[in-house]
């Protein structure tokens, strides 16, 4: 089952279900009076993520690689990562959210998009340094990293 993203930015990941023993569930339902069959289902089989939930960067870099994975590991330049704060923060700042008319603006936006994967594959460390470095280069306070993590994934599904 592959990682779904929603429009809001939230994303409906595969759960694994918990391992449990029949000898477990037996003894367990003893101990209840109840039979075996009488357990409760396992759980749900997928989890809705939103950003800045535990697990949510790596989620958004695992769904990312399942738009293409044949696309070589991200790599981040000097030009690309430039590129990738001026694409954050002129998102970040527009009125209307415009990540097509941020994207439309660069010389080189495939270079910010690579530098963008690969600071979601750095997790939420990584982000809210990120967040910092656009802050210090573009002016104004740090956004929160579920924030830049959702503009991330908003510029990269533009690319996808």
């Amino acid at each position: 089952m592959e990682i779904t993203r929603n429009a809001d930015g939230t994303l409906l990941v595969p759960v694994q279900p918990e391992r449990r023993h029949q000898s477990d569930d037996t003894a367990t339902g003893a101990a209840a009076g109840v039979g075996a069959d009488a357990l409760p289902d396992k759980g749900p089989s997928t989890r809705l993520l939103h950003p800045g939930e535990g697990g949510y960067d790596e989620a958004l870099a695992e769904w990312d690689r399942q738009q293409n994975p044949d696309r070589d590991p991200a790599v981040s330049t000097a030009s690309g990562r430039e590129a990738a704060m001026t694409l954050v923060h002129a998102v970040a700042e527009s009125p209307d959210h415009g990540v097509t008319e941020a994207v439309e603006s660069l010389e080189d936006p495939e270079a910010g998009a690579e530098a963008l994967r690969h600071v979601l594959i750095g997790g939420v460390p990584a982000v809210e340094a990120f967040s910092a470095e656009v802050a210090e280069a573009e002016g104004g306070e740090p956004l929160p990293a579920h924030e830049t993590t959702k503009i991330i994934g908003e510029v990269l599904q533009e690319f996808d």
